[in-house]
């Protein structure tokens, strides 16, 4: 008898797992104090494709246990450690955790690259009756109009033809995503970081169409703004608003 077929792990991120680490934003305590607020329990939360713990961290303020699992063993390393933590190296659609045995399960900026259909399944597999799923995403950061005019140019023309397909789902906020569970309607979140021009440049390296034109062309796609988004910022060391509006799903499990 044949077993479920593998994973397949787009992995577009473990070679710049430091920093994704250090620039990617936080997400906001009040989405995971809501997420608690709908769970039937505070037992356990699995936090599904973790990267370096951003969400599993603000699950752990709220559970008593978290399992954080991710494909990549690099974004994994680089995960700071929690006492309520686990941090575990598995697919998203494989998991190998027991059934039955979570009041959470959540993917934060991740479900646009799984086999959903696989992973609804697992997630209905582990979660106890009446289980949350949440999945979210962010789209693409507005700041100043001056600023944003060159990172649209960015993104668009000059990574543009870059990105994965996958990424057409987070520019909508994922409401294109298929979820196959009876929905709670969400409020509005949003995250925002205070950020100097070194540290936005920063973030920027780690988007995956960057990591492609990269690999491509060779050589930096922010080069191709630095100037026009130097002049668009002002002094490089005063830091400037960064907003991100997040997409999300949330369903129970029935």
């Amino acid at each position: 008898m044949s077993g479920p077929p593998p994973s397949v792990f787009k992995d577009h991120f473990s070679a710049n797992a430091a920093s994704y680490a250090r620039y990617r934003p936080d997400y906001p305590p009040e989405l995971f104090a809501y997420l608690a607020g709908l769970a039937p329990s505070h037992r356990r939360a699995w936090d599904c494709a973790t990267g370096n713990g951003q969400a599993a961290l603000g699950l752990a303020e709220h559970f008593t246990e978290v399992v954080a699992t991710d494909a990549s063993s690099k974004q994994l390393a680089e995960a700071a450690p929690h006492a309520r933590v686990t941090y575990r190296a598995a697919p998203a659609e494989d998991s190998g955790l027991p059934e039955a045995c979570f009041d959470l399960v959540t993917a934060a900026q991740a479900a646009h690259w799984f086999d959903r259909p696989r992973f609804w399944r697992e997630a209905r597999r582990v979660l106890v009756p009446d289980g949350i799923v949440a999945v979210w995403c962010y789209e693409l950061f507005r700041s100043t109009p001056e600023i944003d005019r060159v990172i649209d140019r960015l993104y668009h023309d000059v990574v543009g033809p870059h990105w994965p397909p996958e990424r057409r789902l987070t520019e909508d906020g994922f409401r294109s995503l298929d979820f196959p569970f009876p929905e709670i309607a969400p409020p509005e979140f949003q995250m925002e970081k205070r950020w100097t021009l070194a540290e936005l440049q920063g973030y920027l390296t780690t988007w995956s169409a960057a990591r492609r034109y990269r690999e491509a062309r060779g050589g930096d796609p922010v080069d191709e703004v630095r100037e026009d988004l130097a002049r668009a910022w002002g002094p490089p060391e005063e830091a400037r608003s960064i907003c991100w509006e997040i997409g999300m799903r949330v369903g129970r499990s029935t």
